[in-house]
């Protein structure tokens, strides 16, 4: 479905970004994976490696909050592969802070990674997308929709995201650029992995589908949206969550 494409993802090491990054290869993109740090970086590219030697897949672990790192990320991607077809804008942090235990510290940190992060990385991605008749794709919440009972600033900051995929698809669509978001809902990630059996039971009760979701559930969706099968979509929050409801 991707055949000959070019995607940069951003946290792409782990969970739903790195079930991405290898939905994306099997459908025979050419990936560029970014990450935080050097040592996830190069261990998400040696899981890949040792299941396919013959994916292109390379990686970077930039600043997303430096527009100069970003924008040499994607200099060094046209050079290697010709050019950029899909942004996917995955990266960020979750909270859970009640609202009078928050730090400035810590509202800065997921404002910066959840919003400024998919700013910078789009505004970006644009001159090059424009070239490819490219998609950006963000990665949302369900949270987003329905809010969360603990942790403003992350249900915020995908408030945002949505705000950004909204406005943006409306201002580059004359230029070629679709822009659409996947609002996974509770996804067994390392995160999810590690909460008691007496946590999850009652959420997997709320969902109507009950089961929680796999991160391949939202890689599928990533790689619909990305495709030209969705070529006329755009501005779209897509829920992927079993139809859960807060």
């Amino acid at each position: 479905m991707l055949d000959g494409k070019v995607a940069i993802i951003t946290g792409g090491t782990r969970g739903i970004g790195l079930e991405t990054v290898r939905k994306f290869l099997k459908n025979h993109a050419k990936v560029v994976l970014l990450g935080s740090k050097e040592e996830t970086v190069n261990k998400a590219l040696e899981i890949l490696k040792n299941e396919n030697m013959n994916y292109e897949v390379t990686g970077f672990y930039p600043d997303l909050t430096d527009e100069n790192a970003v924008r040499k990320v994607f200099e060094k991607t046209k050079e290697k592969y010709g050019k950029v077809d899909i942004l996917v804008n995955n990266a960020g942090v979750s909270s859970a802070t009640p609202i009078d235990k928050y730090t400035e510290e810590e509202y800065a940190k997921i404002a910066n990674l959840n919003i400024k992060s998919v700013f910078i990385c789009s505004k970006v991605a644009v001159s090059y997308l424009e070239e490819t008749n490219g998609v950006i794709l963000n990665t949302s919440s369900m949270v987003s929709i329905y809010g969360q009972q603990s942790g403003v600033m992350y249900p915020a900051s995908k408030f945002a995201v949505n705000g950004m995929t909204k406005s943006l698809a409306r201002e580059l669509a004359p230029r070629g650029i679709r822009v659409n978001a996947v609002a996974p809902g509770i996804i067994e990630t390392d995160m999810v992995a590690a909460l008691s059996k007496e946590m999850i039971e009652p959420l997997i009760k709320t969902i109507p589908l009950g089961r929680i979701g796999q991160p391949e559930d939202i890689a599928n969706a990533f790689l619909f949206l990305a495709s030209d099968m969705a070529s006329y979509i755009t501005g779209e929050i897509l829920s992927v969550d079993g139809c859960a409801r807060n």
